[in-house]
């Protein structure tokens, strides 16, 4: 395995995926360098998340590959892709309203937990170690992400940005390789989204690999490493933000406006 190989976390090749008469991607190709945050923008109905779906298993494509930490990746199956350590966020928050936030970040931790049904139900010293450690853990994370003082308060009672960070909160909770945010500034004032933008920073500082679709394009262009553009389902472009935004064809898919005030 070369250096450039071996620092790629993910490499997605040919995939494409119809619905019906509608071809929702054709043939998208993307590699995710481990410790970078990759932007995938594009209008709306250009597959974006149709394209983040086959990546955490709740399309199978109909072509193609993904390739994951060196690994094939089981497509089509979620539980088994969050346990490999993939983890995502949703355009529309999806979180437990009734649960507080703490429960709701322990709830993300399901997948590393070891004790069963039987460990439950009898309250084993092994059980009630692991649910102390876990929920220590979800207070570390609600710490990191800025809303430790929200702990006990119920999801649907936080602010909008907060159930943002919330949402994060929960995803890393998984302990991800690779955490994809669909849109997480949506709905977002600009002093949420500066606190956004500050918070998927110091995940990469931390070493985390971030994919991210977002239509707040002076975000992308401000904050990510590369920048991969689709477009009626193709990939149009890829790289460095500096030239992405005056490619040509991204140009024409943005209407020649956004991109050039970003």
């Amino acid at each position: 395995m070369n250096g450039q190989a071996a620092n790629e976390l993910l490499v997605a090749s040919g995939i494409s995926k119809r619905f019906g008469g509608v071809q929702a991607l054709r043939d998208v190709s993307l590699a995710l360098r481990r410790g970078e945050v990759c932007g995938l923008i594009g209008p709306n109905g250009a597959g974006k998340t149709s394209f983040f779906n086959v990546l955490t298993g709740l399309y199978s494509a109909d072509q193609g590959q993904v390739i994951f930490d060196g690994q094939p990746l089981p497509l089509g199956v979620p539980h088994r892709i969050a346990g490999l350590g993939i983890a995502r966020t949703f355009q529309n928050i999806r979180l437990f309203g009734a649960m507080s936030a703490l429960e709701n970040v322990m709830v993300g931790r399901h997948a590393r937990l070891h004790s069963g049904v039987l460990g439950a139900v009898l309250r084993t010293a092994a059980t009630r170690r692991e649910e102390a450690q876990t929920e220590a853990r979800a207070h570390d994370l609600l710490r990191y992400v800025g809303i430790d003082r929200l702990a006990n308060h119920q999801a649907t009672h936080l602010s909008y940005g907060d159930q943002r960070r919330l949402e994060i909160a929960r995803a890393l909770a998984t302990e991800p390789k690779l955490l994809a945010l669909d849109e997480p500034a949506a709905g977002m004032n600009a002093t949420e989204t500066a606190g956004l933008r500050a918070l998927i920073e110091k995940l990469r500082a931390d070493g985390l690999t971030v994919l991210l679709i977002e239509h707040d394009v002076k975000l992308v262009m401000g904050l990510c490493d590369r920048v991969a553009v689709l477009d009626y389902g193709e990939k149009i472009a890829e790289g460095i933000p500096e030239l992405v935004r005056r490619d040509p064809r991204v140009i024409s898919a943005y209407l020649g406006t956004e991109l050039n005030d970003a």
